[in-house]
């Protein structure tokens, strides 16, 4: 599609649209952004701490015996349930508020063209119709066609697997090609490698490409194995617990002794079986470990993760913004004799200017 074509299908210009325009249309396609991970309120956050099979059982153990007017007995239980609930809440919702500040103050921004003028935004503000910058190192916010180009070479590495990067150009290319093939369109998600470009925004948010990729592949989080195994535990207790009050219900059943003496028997037994510090224990130790990770500036978002951490050989992390900077600085540059040579640093200085390499 040319680009007259272009800027009448997307009722936009070469000089972009304008702020009023712009606030129209992010309200009719939402901000440039991409469903995030499954993520809980604070109140799914703490309802999710009774899902475990042993708390489970300790309230059943209160509500037992407070049937069988042991009212202190049922007290204590609820509160050692309460109390360990609440400290594996306050960690794990400490811990996502921790990260959601973080990200907030990881802002990648775009240039693009507001009525009229080159403006620096957020990448979240741009809408379908934005005319955008691109140079060397900078990160493709949404899905664009390319107006103009200069030496443009960029990884798509998400898409296609290939490390090499891809070199792009205007022009008009069959719809139907396969995303490699779409040599004049840029991709949310890839970044510039080299030369400088300016692009039509065409789809953002989860329309994009990459959105779609993304939200094929977004499941919940799966269970780790420490979560599997207190599960197993607790459903064995449960299993042991049932079949003992069974048989001893039975039994005094068969030696003829009153069958409501019998039965508030079985559930005087099934409070006595329940290990009610059993999951305070696990959480302060969980705990523990969340805090001296803390300490080392590592943020614990689930306390069952503390287990799969420890048990760990090799981490395998993305290391920018976290390990790195994501800056490169240049300190000395040395000619093809391993001399340090200053014309190599000027020779660097005018290819960047002219963003050739």
């Amino acid at each position: 599609m040319q680009p007259d074509a272009l800027f009448t299908v997307l009722k936009s210009n070469e000089k972009g649209i304008s702020e009023e325009e712009a606030r129209q249309r992010i309200e009719k396609f939402g901000p440039n952004t991409l469903k995030g991970k499954n993520t809980s309120s604070a109140y799914m956050l703490f309802f999710n701490q009774f899902k475990s099979p042993i708390t489970l059982i300790l309230i059943a153990a209160a509500v037992l015996s407070f049937i069988l007017q042991d009212h202190t007995d049922a007290i204590i239980i609820l509160i050692i349930v309460l109390v360990s609930s609440g400290l594996g809440f306050w960690q794990e919702y400490g811990a996502s508020n921790a990260v959601a500040k973080l990200l907030k103050m990881v802002q990648v921004t775009v240039s693009l063209f507001r009525d009229g003028k080159l403006e620096e935004l957020p990448t979240e503000a741009i809408v379908p119709g934005d005319v955008i910058t691109l140079a060397a190192g900078d990160i493709i916010p949404a899905d664009s066609i390319l107006l103009t180009s200069q030496d443009l070479f960029v990884d798509e590495a998400a898409f296609t697997g290939e490390s090499y990067p891809v070199e792009k150009q205007e022009g008009t290319v069959d719809g139907e090609a396969p995303l490699a093939k779409r040599s004049n369109m840029l991709f949310m998600g890839s970044h510039v490698i080299s030369g400088k470009a300016t692009a039509i925004v065409t789809t953002t948010g989860s329309c994009t490409e990459f959105g779609k990729i993304s939200d094929r592949l977004r499941t919940s989080i799966p269970e780790t194995e420490f979560e599997r195994g207190i599960k197993k535990f607790g459903f064995m207790l449960m299993e042991i617990t049932l079949v003992l009050i069974l048989i001893i219900f039975a039994v005094n059943v068969l030696l003829h002794k009153p069958i409501l003496d019998s039965f508030l028997f079985s559930l005087a037994l099934a409070v006595g079986l329940t290990p009610q510090l059993l999951p305070v224990i696990i959480t302060v130790n969980l705990s523990t470990g969340a805090k001296k990770m803390a300490k080392k500036q590592v943020i614990v978002k689930r306390l069952a993760a503390i287990e799969n951490f420890g048990s760990m050989n090799i981490l395998c992390s993305d290391k920018t913004g976290t390990i790195t900077q994501g800056k490169v600085k240049l300190y000395k540059a040395f000619d093809g004799k391993d001399t340090e040579n200053e014309k190599v640093t000027q020779f660097a200085l005018y290819n960047s200017a002219l963003q050739q390499g």
